[in-house]
């Protein structure tokens, strides 16, 4: 009898799947952030709800829960229910680099997420203070060099792509400076601005307005290439660095368990909004590069970032403390 009723159970459950996805979204929907306002997280995540609520004529909102480098809101989101209604923007911290930063997870960074679509990948950029007396990023070296362990650095938090992209600075270049994790990168900018924490590997969206008015000093973007919104600002691999790179991923995951055909719903409808000319337009002119994938292909990727980083977190020593 037991094995009949989940027959029965099944088969209704597969039935209903497609009526739900047609229905969906009936209430609003939550993205949570699992950052502070103000960092790129937040921007895309804003960005997405926006035109996602003009789309369906649904409230989708953005709901910041910081806190341990994102893996509060990513947890809140891996336990609730696999209906579509809570998703989250997640980062290489949260779905990539902490797995193997911490010796406990509350959830599993494959088994408890479904993917919907990489989101944006964000260049990270090498900016210090004014009043440091550097002009290039062998300026920095040298200058770290000749006082090792006298010099900050600024990061969203524990294991996130800020603090990893100046771990393996560090590690490339045998310079030591001392790390200052902050609550999401946005926490960090007053500090970076005033020069109390006076280097940082930042997301360029957040400091883009503060390079070009002279409040931060660009010295090398982190990526393979240069930037179109910093043409003059050189890599880091060709400026000191050779074989240097870094930089920072969203995207969105549901629940695990979530019906296919809501991913799917979700996956066309975000990757629609990606392309459009005002959001392309505004993401590209903040730094960030808009992607949208199908939820495979984000999950690849994923699975790709996790393997190179636990590399690098290996051959760096990189611990959280």
């Amino acid at each position: 009898m037991k094995t009949i009723v989940c027959f029965v159970a099944a088969v209704v459950t597969a039935a209903c799947t497609p009526v739900l996805a047609q229905t969906y979204p009936a209430r609003s929907i939550r993205i949570v952030v699992p950052f502070a306002p103000g960092g790129s997280t937040d921007i895309l995540s804003r960005t997405v709800a926006l035109k996602l609520t003009e789309a369906w004529k649904q409230q989708v909102i953005a709901d910041n829960r910081p806190g341990a480098n994102g893996i509060i809101g990513a947890d809140l989101v891996a336990k609730s229910p696999p209906d579509g209604y809570n998703l989250v923007m997640a980062s290489i911290g949260t779905h990539a680099t902490n797995a193997s930063l911490y010796a406990k997870m509350p959830y599993d960074t494959i088994r408890d997420f479904t993917p919907v679509s990489l989101v944006a990948i964000v260049e990270l950029v090498l900016v210090v203070h004014p009043s440091l007396p550097v002009h290039s990023v062998k300026d920095l070296i040298a200058l770290a060099k000749a006082k090792p362990g006298a010099l900050n650095y600024a990061s969203g938090g524990q294991g996130a792509s800020q603090h990893l992209a100046a771990e393996l600075f560090k590690h490339m270049t045998g310079v030591n400076m001392v790390h200052v994790p902050y609550k999401g990168s946005a926490p960090a900018l007053p500090d970076l601005l005033s020069g109390h924490v006076p280097i940082m590997f930042a997301d360029l969206p957040l400091v883009t307005a503060h390079i070009q008015s002279g409040k931060l000093r660009a010295l090398a973007v982190a990526g393979k290439k240069r930037n179109a919104v910093l043409p003059n600002v050189p890599t880091v691999a060709e400026a000191a660095v050779p074989g240097y790179y870094a930089f920072a991923w969203y995207g969105l995951f549901a629940p695990a368990g979530t019906p296919g055909d809501i991913i799917n719903k979700l996956n066309a409808e975000v990757v629609r909004i990606l392309r459009l000319p005002d959001v392309q337009e505004r993401l590209r002119g903040l730094g960030a590069d808009p992607i949208g994938s199908t939820p495979e292909e984000f999950r690849e990727f994923q699975r790709s970032e996790m393997e190179r980083w636990a590399r690098v977190i290996k051959a760096a020593n990189i611990r959280v403390e």
